[in-house]
């Protein structure tokens, strides 16, 4: 039985920060994750795609991200079981948990905090008849390495952040860069659609916009496209790569079945400190939901660090909380 003070599901960025936190008010912490590595999306799905609103840094890989991460939680000296998914939480007499993970390993701790970002997940695909006929023949999800792409043709499709900041990155990359997107507006960071805009303008991508792509065409492999734009005759593009990005479907697994307050595929908190409705259970990061809830790295960073204020009051509902800033005594100094 592995016995510790935070028991934190999930060992992605937001995870990851909240070791930080915990461990300035001396709160032992240790992560579950059912990814063989730390890191989450950042670290599985696009550890090479820049991320531009982590503070102090113009622009960050994600991989690099959590990089840094780990060296920042390295004085704390987190516990890791990692390849194991959350399976099964039981409630003790003394009002613990004892989590159980489908490989039978078993973890004991006052408080949960679940960081399990968007839960298990599987990409949102477009309704295209032989789509499938052509995933790993051109037809791709995820980028993970945007060199895979360097000196190809590339259709995009999406209207989200994803798609705009690949989009982005990938002009210098590819030597065709073709966005298409269903509707006249984008739904991404305002910074984002201009410097895509300004890329159509300068002639360095293609963009077309009201418009779906609606068939594939090749043999062995993928080689056009035809897209429908509105009022607009149907065209085929040549293309080696076709990069459908419409988001990802959360599934929360069985997290479902622990007795939380859900609305749709988030945790429903309590926004004063991200307590859930289950005493000693907090939720952050992309998996919970609350009135102006905003999906960013860096407002789960937050919830973390608030959730860890009233994790210890919680754990320790007669000691007085002494928090001291980082700039004073230094990371050493809470060893």
């Amino acid at each position: 039985m592995i016995t510790t003070d935070i028991l934190i599901i999930g060992a992605g960025p937001c995870g990851l920060f909240t070791v930080f936190e915990a461990g300035l008010l001396k709160l032992r912490c240790h992560l579950v994750d059912a990814l063989p590595i730390p890191g989450g999306q950042c670290s599985e799905i696009y550890p090479k795609k820049p991320i531009y609103d982590i503070p102090g840094c113009p622009a960050i890989l994600a991989g690099e991200l959590i990089d840094n991460l780990m060296k920042q939680i390295e004085p704390f000296k987190a516990g890791f079981t990692l390849g194991e998914r959350a399976e099964k939480i039981e409630r003790q007499a003394d009002h613990s948990f004892i989590l159980t993970t489908n490989k039978g390993t078993k973890i004991q701790a006052p408080v949960v905090t679940i960081a399990g970002g968007l839960g298990s997940f599987e990409p949102r695909k477009p309704p295209i008849e032989n789509l499938a006929i052509f995933e790993e023949k051109g037809v791709d999800y995820i980028i993970k390495d945007p060199e895979k792409f360097r000196g190809k043709s590339l259709v995009i499709a999406g209207g989200g952040d994803s798609a705009l900041d690949w989009t982005i990155l990938l002009a210098d990359v590819a030597s065709e860069v073709s966005l298409v997107h269903r509707r006249s507006s984008f739904r991404g960071a305002l910074d984002s659609v201009e410097k895509v805009i300004k890329l159509a303008e300068e002639g360095k991508i293609n963009l077309y916009t009201e418009a779906q792509v609606k068939e594939l065409i090749g043999k062995e492999s993928l080689n056009q496209v035809v897209i429908h734009q509105k009022d607009k005759e149907p065209m085929q593009i040549a293309t080696d790569y076709f990069i459908p990005l419409f988001g990802l479907s959360p599934k929360l697994g069985p997290i479902a079945a622990w007795g939380l307050e859900l609305e749709r595929s988030s945790i429903v908190v309590n926004p004063f400190d991200y307590s859930t409705n289950v005493e000693g259970i907090y939720a952050i990061g992309d998996i919970n939901t609350y009135p102006g809830k905003l999906k960013l790295i860096l407002c789960g960073f937050h919830e973390g660090t608030i959730a860890m204020q009233s994790a210890f009051k919680y754990i320790y509902p007669d000691q007085r909380l002494s928090f001291k800033y980082t700039t004073v005594a230094g990371v050493k100094g809470f060893e």
